[in-house]
Order: C-alpha cells, then structure tokens, then sequence
C-alpha cells in the first residue's frame, strides 16, 4: 500500500479531531457546505445548461465543420493545420466537446503527427473561455463581464497562434 491510499481517510479524521478539540458542529457544517454548494447550483445551471445545449446544436448542425472549411484556406495559408480548425472554434464553448474532437484527431492522425502535436498543445494552453466565464459570472452574479473576455479571447488567439510555432520549433 502506498500512502496515497491513506490521504483521504486521514484527512477525514483530521477534520473529524479537529471538531472535536474546537466543540465544531461537524456535520451541521458540513450541510450548511452542501445546501451552499447546491444554491451555488441552482445559481449557475441555467448558464450551463445554455451554453451545453447550444454547443451540442451548433456541432449536430454541422456548424463547426462549415466554419473550419471555411477558414482551411486563411489556416493553411498561415502554416496551421487545417485538420485542427474544429478543434480551435470549438475549444473556447466546451471542454468535453474539444476532448472529443482530440480524441478523433489523435486516431485520425497519430499522436506523433503535426496535427496530433499542434492539437496537444491547443489543448494544453488554451482555456474553455465562455464556459469559465459563464459559470464565474453566473457563481457571482456578475452582470459585465469587462476586459475578462477580451483578455481570455487574446489569449485563445495567441495560443492558435504560437502552438503551430511551438510545434515546429520544438517538437520536429
């Protein structure tokens, strides 16, 4: 056995011991933490639920495809794989959506091809931008999101940028 095995349940007792040296309602806490948590919830699903429904539409609809051929050329021409187009647009809406396309890519393709390295390091560096902003925004109630989305949008550019680059700098 490692010790890993023995974190949690010692981690567990920790909280147990230290709310009894400090006479803490232990289990009144911990349901004040859930019903938080599940108004925390009821708060955000909207915004999630919006945003889960509207990326699966926009990729049943073949959207995503129709955009990515497209813009092949302007990609080609910029020295970025068009077999990753998908993956770039749809990166910023859904984490699961882009695994799965990675996924495809990868058994398309090969971990070891240029599509394969440009796709890891799309997906390694950039961030689901509208849905991290969704549900922050949503959590806080925020009405204007300000500069967070131009910043978050820059770096999701960026990042379409420099991972070719990267790619053929130091990975070929």
């Amino acid at each position: 056995m490692n010790i890993s095995d023995y974190i949690v349940p010692l981690l567990f007792a920790g909280v147990l011991i230290y709310g009894l040296c400090t006479k803490t309602d232990v289990f009144g806490e911990f349901t004040e933490g859930v019903k938080e948590g599940l108004h925390t919830v009821y708060e955000i699903f909207p915004s999630l639920f919006c945003l889960v429904v509207t990326v699966g539409v926009f990729r049943a609809s073949g959207g995503a495809e129709l955009i990515t051929d497209l813009i092949s050329p302007v990609l080609n021409a910029a020295g970025f794989p068009p077999e990753c187009g998908t993956l770039l647009i749809l990166r910023p809406f859904s984490g699961s959506g882009s695994t799965a396309i990675f996924e495809q890519l990868l058994t398309d393709f090969g971990a070891d091809s240029f599509a394969g390295r440009t796709a890891s390091v799309i997906l390694g560096s950039s961030e689901t931008t509208f849905y991290t902003l969704s549900v922050y925004f949503a959590a806080v109630k925020a009405g204007k999101t300000r500069y967070a989305l131009a910043a978050a949008l820059i770096g999701d550019i960026t990042c379409a940028v420099i991972s070719p680059l990267a790619v053929r700098l130091f990975l070929t």
